[in-house]
């Protein structure tokens, strides 16, 4: 790396530093992280020349909703552009009105999920709008070096960075924010958090190698928030992510979310705003988890073929009813739907699907088939 690029890594990634002192007061000991320069790599050599490989520039789409993409590649590896842009927003949670200071990645919580297959290069542009009041970077679960890429992508209010990497394992994995120490936590509990989908070149396979396909693809991001409450119980509002800090601290230690949602708030996916199928439609379901474990269930229906901690060389298991995917990871369920109605999908801890709101719904179209289930009586006074 040249003398020049070194010393801008190091003033930002001390500028991390300093945002995480300018909360906390103090070091931050063993969680400083990102604060040391010498977290940046300085043995870096020139990028690779990819002039000659085929570019493609991809438009993000708001979860649940997923870009289109090709199943199974066609042609040599390619360079797959991205732009994301940072939001620091505010969301409202529930019903109640419930707000918390949200970190976002294009305005989404999850962020958008990201299609390529595997030995393309993803090339990804982040930026810092002057309007946002934070430094912050990513970190990708699916790179390899520089801490995810988080040590090359630090990027303060007004500030953009342009980061490749080759994306050589196929799977489904998260990214995050992690702009070092106690920010990373906090950044991730507060929304900044999305997956990326790592298809093998010649598509999905079942256990025993024979292809998969899918009509649709649906992504759902599993949030957990913690919003402090006052001396009466109440959830408190703030004027700015800051303000909150130490508030939300203390939550976070305690290990209790008070809301476990997916897709940024309490009935996003249910209801008026489930998502769709019909009869016969094959639906992958990506599902992330960037901070707890998280156990998916699809009441009514089953997981055909899981890759429960999301890698698509490993052989998926069939038939599941309820799959378990670890905190930091994103699995993936293929389900094609064989009856019409309302189906649920939630975190099966019913406690956190159903008060805390972890719920989706499927709204399936289609003919019924009595042969699979049949009311042979209705309810009547027992006899």
């Amino acid at each position: 790396m040249h003398d020049q690029e070194e010393m801008s890594l190091s003033r930002r990634t001390l500028l991390a530093g300093a945002v995480v002192l300018g909360v906390t007061g103090s070091v931050l000991g063993s969680g400083r992280a990102l604060a040391d320069a010498e977290a940046a790599p300085k043995n870096m050599g020139p990028a690779p020349d990819l002039s000659k490989f085929q570019r493609t520039k991809v438009e993000l789409l708001t979860p649940p909703l997923v870009h289109a993409h090709e199943l199974r590649a066609t042609g040599k590896p390619k360079v797959v552009e991205f732009t994301m842009v940072i939001e620091e927003k505010t969301l409202v949670l529930d019903d109640d009105g419930t707000q918390v200071h949200a970190m976002t990645f294009n305005g989404s919580v999850p962020g958008p999920l990201m299609v390529v297959h595997q030995d393309d290069y993803l090339e990804l542009t982040l930026v810092n709008p002057a309007t946002n009041t934070m430094a912050h970077n990513i970190d990708f679960h699916a790179s390899t070096g520089a801490l995810g890429g988080g040590a090359l992508t630090i990027v303060s209010p007004g500030e953009q960075v342009k980061l490749r990497f080759r994306a050589t394992r196929p799977g489904v994995f998260v990214y995050h924010c992690a702009p070092g120490g106690a920010m990373i936590p906090w950044h991730v509990v507060s929304g900044m958090n999305g997956a990326i989908m790592v298809l093998p070149r010649d598509g999905l396979k079942d256990r025993n190698g024979r292809a998969l396909k899918y009509d649709k693809v649906v992504y759902i991001g599993e949030q957990d928030f913690y919003v402090p409450r006052d001396k009466d119980g109440k959830f408190k509002r703030y004027n700015s992510p800051m303000e909150s800090f130490n508030d939300m601290q203390e939550v976070m230690k305690g290990l209790i979310p008070s809301h476990i949602v997916f897709n940024g708030k309490m009935g996003a996916l249910t209801g008026k705003n489930a998502l769709k199928s019909k009869v016969g439609e094959t639906v992958l379901i990506v599902h992330s988890q960037a901070n707890r474990d998280t156990r998916p269930h699809l009441i009514g229906g089953h997981g055909d073929h899981v890759w429960a901690t999301g890698k698509f060389n490993n052989p998926p298991e069939e038939d599941l009813e309820t799959w378990f995917i670890p905190g930091g990871a994103a699995g993936a369920a293929l389900y094609t739907f064989r009856q019409p109605g309302l189906y649920a999908y939630l975190n099966h801890n019913l406690i956190e699907g159903v008060l805390l709101g972890a719920t989706a719904h499927f709204q399936v179209e289609g003919q019924w088939n009595s042969d699979l289930m049949s009311q042979i009586e209705p309810p009547t006074p027992i006899k």
